[in-house]
């Protein structure tokens, strides 16, 4: 209470001694002021009121505050967004109380048969005794909580049939005031909407009815959320194919929807100003995992609302799970990259929807697709076709660029990229394609995805069917965002990859399955693709960890996917791109999520509170602002320098080697007593060894250090891209991994 009084009366008088700066042309700002001392919803009004104060002197008057002010942020992140002008913005980004002022910016989203590939069931549905799902109890009473599009609740996949009461540390609502046909229950324990930051950018800024309801009309957030905590669904299929049982990775789990992500606006669907409320609910509402599959172009830490909220979350015991990005694959695209944050890439499964297209010369192409039609042409209808989709925009079938007299009964083809995949089907159809083949360029190789098209998709002589078993798998999706790190290369990004194409979840009944207006088909379950779905696949085994050992901290969580996972495919040969080159890294980070094996790692690299703050520090912070972020006036930045490669990070990554140089690591034993040897794997060029290269640990919770030591000669031109390895701990029964990336300084 005294903190809190204390902001309110420094911030008022310091205040007091600025002119007020009269707005034109506004935009909604973020104001962020750190963490709350407090942790409790009764100061809410009072937080409210100070907000207003510290507002007042750069705009005129208490009036004018209160109008500018549209979400005040008063449970555990401290601060507030208004709409502001830029000059405005400017000077209150000079006060010494604020640790940032940015933009609300537009952000993007990024969405049966998985569970088995991850080794959770066997192919008949039955769990062994060995399965995370039967150790931790199928996630049983662990609250994952979603920002996303919202829920569809009526949805099976969130019925509560079997479960008891609520948790008795569950705060949340269900916030269905303005819809009262929208429910919640013992699965679906709470919903809430945050709508002030979207409408702020709407022109006009008013909104529909169905915009201040957690109902999803979109079915990205019932997808997400279904595949992280949904309950076993029988029949589950989208349109027959992928017949099985519906899942989440935690089915006993209770889960929670923000919906934050609205229709697009420039392109963006989710603001900063909501996400930042949804997180500051989440967290009071006593969540344990948080999914958030969407994402931006990266951005200094404390300028990024998913940074921003994950942080404080992580700081309350809460695991965040994030999305890597749609970006690929194109180098340093990953988005989400903060070290609090477990940022998942996308790779396939070894399930596939195969048709084959026919030509008139007899070749004969596998393609994916989820439309079951059987049909005949003349053997030139398909080349005609191609003589005419010679020019860009017509070969990408774009908009307006199609011309009906030439495309008529035709089977049109069209190049993948730039629009939406179904979206091209559409175009096909409206000038009069009977069907269409989506051909990959370059970039998207051998990637296939199975889409809920409109019309026939491809020529196929028998129809398609559900493949299981396909090899190689997983290859990493073409689309998925690949390192390094633009913000701090010094962390290696993404964190995991998993399974994120082709996946079948639950879905909005609002609107078809392709999302497009002229779609009138409904579905119960639908196959998308993208690290949104991934995300929640990793979100999900958080989950059963949590359950089954609710005393790991977030970075035990994370450290424990991570070293156990693996960089080979189902052939057991190194995981590939789609276009069939070798992956590394930057696509996969520590490899692809093994849940049965992240149960029991032996040793994690943990960090607290302080380190997250030491690594403020190396970036420059200073111990004013180090304050801000917890409330905590003890910590100080240490004396001597600070480096980010020995940031307790369970993988290593050294952007600008010069030849020699070492890094520290701690790891903490959580397994039983054992003697741990170190083997490395040099990356190209550079002679990698370890001190000390053997640890005993006697006792569960014993921790060790050591160093991993680089040298190396610039030779030729080495140097110009980053090269790979890896670090193995073993002890006869686990195997700690991390990988290695360097680079030579320029």
């Amino acid at each position: 209470m005294k903190l809190l009084l204390h902001f309110f009366f420094s911030t008022l008088f310091a205040t007091l001694l600025l002119k007020p700066i009269h707005a034109f042309k506004t935009s909604s700002y973020v104001v962020y002021l750190g963490a709350h001392s407090h942790h409790s919803t009764s100061y809410s009004s009072l937080v409210e009121q100070a907000h207003f104060e510290f507002l007042e002197p750069f705009l005129g008057s208490h009036e004018q505050a209160r109008d500018a002010i549209f979400y005040s942020y008063t449970r555990h992140i401290n601060g507030f967004a208004a709409n502001l002008d830029d000059q405005v913005a400017a000077e209150i980004a000079k006060h010494p109380k604020v640790i940032s002022v940015f933009l609300s910016r537009g952000r993007k989203l990024h969405t049966t048969h998985s569970w088995t590939f991850l080794g959770l069931e066997e192919e008949k549905g039955l769990v062994s005794s060995g399965s995370i799902w039967k150790k931790a109890r199928f996630g049983e009473d662990t609250i994952i909580g979603n920002l996303d599009t919202g829920v569809w609740p009526e949805s099976k996949s969130f019925s509560d049939q079997g479960l008891g009461p609520i948790p008795s540390k569950w705060k949340g609502i269900c916030q269905n005031d303005r819809d009262p046909q929208f429910h919640c229950n013992r699965k679906l324990i709470g919903a809430r909407y945050f709508n002030k930051g979207y409408a702020s950018v709407v022109p006009g800024g008013n909104l529909g009815p169905t915009f201040f309801s957690p109902r999803d009309p979109d079915g990205h957030g019932s997808h997400t959320l279904s595949t992280a905590g949904g309950t076993f669904v029988s029949g589950a299929s989208v349109f027959g194919f992928g017949n099985g049982t519906a899942k989440g990775g935690s089915p006993r789990a209770r889960v929670a929807a923000y919906r934050i992500c609205y229709p697009p606006v420039n392109g963006s669907e989710c603001f900063d100003a909501d996400i930042i409320a949804g997180f500051d609910a989440a967290i009071s509402d006593g969540v344990d995992v948080l999914s958030v599959s969407l994402g931006s172009e990266p951005t200094a830490f404390f300028n990024d609302s998913v940074a921003i909220g994950s942080f404080h979350a992580v700081n309350n015991g809460i695991v965040v799970v994030c999305s890597a990005g749609n970006s690929g694959p194109v180098e340093s695209t990953v988005s989400n990259v903060a070290p609090w944050e477990i940022t998942v890439g996308a790779s396939t499964m070894d399930r596939e929807f195969p048709n084959y297209v026919v030509l008139g010369n007899q070749m004969r192409y596998k393609v994916l697709s989820l439309f079951l039609f059987l049909f005949w042409f003349h053997p030139l209808s398909l080349v005609v076709m191609l003589l005419f989709v010679g020019l860009c925009c017509r070969l990408l079938c774009k908009p307006g660029t199609l011309d009906p007299k030439k495309v008529k009964g035709k089977i049109l083809v069209c190049l993948r990229g730039i629009t939406a995949r179904v979206d091209k089907g559409e175009q096909a159809a409206v000038v009069g394609a009977v069907g269409m083949v989506l051909a990959n360029d370059l970039s998207t190789g051998n990637e296939v995805v199975a889409d809920a098209h409109v019309l026939p998709a491809s020529h196929v002589n028998t129809p398609s069917k559900t493949q299981i078993g396909t090899k190689p798998a997983p290859l990493m999706a073409a689309f998925s965002s690949k390192g390094p790190n633009k913000i701090t290369p010094d962390i290696l990004k993404p964190d995991i990859t998993a399974p994120g194409v082709s996946i079948i979840a639950a879905y909005t009944e609002a609107q078809g399955p392709t999302n497009a207006a002229f779609d009138t088909r409904r579905v119960q379950f639908n196959s998308v693709s993208g690290t949104s779905m991934s995300c929640p696949h990793v979100a999900g085994i958080v989950g059963l960890l949590i359950t089954l050992h609710p005393h790991w901290s977030p970075a035990a969580i994370k450290s424990a996917i991570m070293t156990t996972a693996s960089t080979r495919d189902n052939k057991l040969e190194p995981i590939l791109n789609a276009s069939n080159t070798m992956a590394n890294p930057f696509n996969y980070g520590a490899g692809h999520i093994r849940p049965n094996k992240a149960m029991d790692p032996g040793l994690v690299y943990d960090l607290t509170i302080k380190d997250h703050l030491n690594f403020l520090c190396a970036l420059g912070y200073n111990d004013t602002l180090i304050s801000s972020f917890t409330q905590d006036d003890t910590h100080k930045c240490p004396s001597q320098p600070i480096t980010l490669s020995n940031y307790n990070y369970p993988s290593i990554a050294i952007p600008s080697f010069n030849g020699s140089m070492s890094v520290t690591r701690t790891v903490t034993n959580i397994g039983s007593p054992g003697i741990y040897r170190a083997r490395v794997k040099n990356p190209s060029g550079v002679s990698v060894s370890v001190e000390p290269d053997v640890l005993e640990f006697k006792k569960a919770g014993e921790v060790k250090s050591f160093r991993v030591l680089f040298n190396g000669s610039k030779v030729g031109n080495r140097g110009k891209e980053y090269v790979f390895g890896g670090l193995v701990w073993e002890d006869g029964k686990h195997k700690v991994k991390s990988p290695i990336v360097l680079k030579w300084s320029s």
